[in-house]
C-alpha cells in the first residue's frame, strides 16, 4: 500500500458523526431535542451550505460551525414540533438565541481541536511512508480548516466536494483525489466513518476500505445496509495494527 485517502468529518476532526456531535452540544446548552428532530435542521443547514460555496470559501471552522448552527436553530424554531419550538424559546429566556448558538459553536469547535491533536500524531507517523489525500463532502473551505488545524502539510490532494462539484457516494470524487495524488486504486486504502459514503464507492473502484467504527455506529444502520469494509478499526491509531500497514 502506497497511498491512503481519508474522509474528514467524523474521521480526522473527531471520531463521531457531526449530527451526533451537534446533538450532544445542543443538549448541553439546555435544548431538549431528539436526534430525529435535529436531523431535519441538520439536513436543511447542510443543503444550504452546499449551495453557498462562494460565500463560505474564506470561512474557518468557527465561522462555518456558527453559520450551520444558526441555520439549524432557525429551521427548528420555525418548522420544529411545537414542544421543541417552546423549548427553544424557554432556553433563550434571559439569553438571546445568538448566545445559545455561540455556546454550541464553541463547544463543538473545542471538541474538534481535541480531535485534530489526536489526528496529527497518527498522520505524522504515516507521512513518511504513504502519500495521503482527503475525500470529503464539504463546503468549499476544507483547505482553510486543514491549515488552521495544522493538518494541511500531510496531504497531497484535498477533494472537497463543493469545489469539485461531485459528492460522495459518487466514485468520481475518489477518482479526482487519486488523480491529483498520482495514485492508483490497487495501491490505495480509504479510511472513513461511513460504510455507504466512504467504503462502498471506494470498494467499487478497487480501493482497500477501512471503516472507522464509532462507539455509536449503530446509528448508521450497518445491519440494514449489509455493507462491510475490508478492515474495521475503532480509532485512527488502529491503522498500525493492519497487516498492510506493517508490511
Amino acid at each position: 500500500m502506497r497511498s491512503i485517502l481519508f474522509d474528514f468529518g467524523g474521521t480526522l476532526d473527531y471520531p463521531r458523526h457531526w449530527l451526533d456531535r451537534f446533538l450532544t452540544h445542543y443538549r448541553a446548552a439546555g435544548i431538549s431535542v431528539s436526534r430525529a428532530q435535529l436531523d431535519h435542521g441538520f439536513d436543511h443547514a447542510t443543503r444550504i451550505a452546499y449551495r453557498s460555496t462562494h460565500a463560505l470559501a474564506g470561512y474557518g471552522l468557527v465561522e462555518l460551525v456558527d453559520y450551520l448552527v444558526h441555520l439549524q436553530i432557525g429551521f427548528l424554531g420555525s418548522h420544529g414540533p411545537e414542544e421543541l419550538r417552546e423549548n427553544l424559546a424557554a432556553v433563550a429566556g434571559g439569553r438571546r438565541l445568538d448566545e445559545v448558538a455561540g455556546f454550541i459553536t464553541q463547544s463543538f469547535v473545542a471538541e474538534s481541536r481535541d480531535g485534530f491533536a489526536a489526528s496529527r500524531e497518527v498522520l505524522a507517523a504515516l507521512s513518511g511512508r504513504f502519500r495521503m489525500g482527503i475525500v470529503s463532502n464539504f463546503y468549499g473551505n476544507l483547505e482553510n480548516i486543514l491549515v488552521e488545524a495544522d493538518l494541511a502539510r500531510f496531504f497531497g490532494a484535498v477533494a472537497d466536494s463543493s469545489r469539485v462539484g461531485i459528492f460522495k457516494p459518487d466514485p468520481g470524487l475518489f477518482v479526482n483525489a487519486l488523480e491529483r495524488l498520482g495514485a492508483t486504486p490497487g495501491d490505495t486504502a480509504m479510511v472513513g466513518d461511513s460504510l455507504s459514503k466512504d467504503c462502498v464507492p471506494a470498494h467499487q473502484l478497487g480501493i482497500t476500505t477501512v471503516w472507522l467504527r464509532h462507539r455509536d455506529f449503530t446509528s448508521e444502520g450497518m445491519d440494514a445496509t449489509g455493507e462491510k469494509a475490508d478492515f474495521t478499526i475503532d480509532s485512527l491509531a488502529g491503522l498500525e495494527h493492519l497487516k498492510w500497514f506493517r508490511a
